[in-house]
């Protein structure tokens, strides 16, 4: 973990890719993650977890499958939401975004159940930051 500020435009800029997300720094026992996301992302579900979303830039939809049926919350840059552990969701950028996670440190992108992962997800607890 830095001991120095991290510009988080300079960490985003250290890869391009897509669905990779990057650890920042952590928090306690929680992992502040970047990552660059666009089209689809896959059906998940944490079971024990919930999943902090920030949008930094770009536009991100989240798709959940609730007890009272399906929606989709549509972020703009600067909001925030939470995934509650338990609900099965599907994230989708229509364009270019960035987003900042917060979530227990090695939990897994795909969460503990998932349809099929596309060659375009990485099914990854967090790549380290190199910038």
């Amino acid at each position: 973990m830095s001991s120095e500020p991290i510009p988080l435009t300079k960490a985003l800029a250290s890869f391009d890719a897509l669905w990779s997300p990057r650890i920042v720094t952590r928090v306690n026992d929680y992992d502040v993650r970047v990552a660059k996301v666009e089209g689809e992302h896959v059906w998940h579900v944490h079971d024990d977890t919930d999943e902090f979303f920030l949008v930094l830039d770009g536009e991100l939809h989240i798709h959940l499958r609730e007890p009272a049926g399906e929606r989709t919350v549509v972020l703009p840059r600067g909001a925030v939401f939470t995934v509650p552990r338990g609900t099965e969701h599907k994230p989708y950028a229509p364009s270019p975004t960035a987003i900042l996670l917060f979530e227990p440190t090695g939990t897994p992108t795909v969460g503990d159940r998932h349809d099929p992962v596309p060659a375009h997800v990485d099914a990854t607890t967090g790549h380290p930051l190199t910038a």
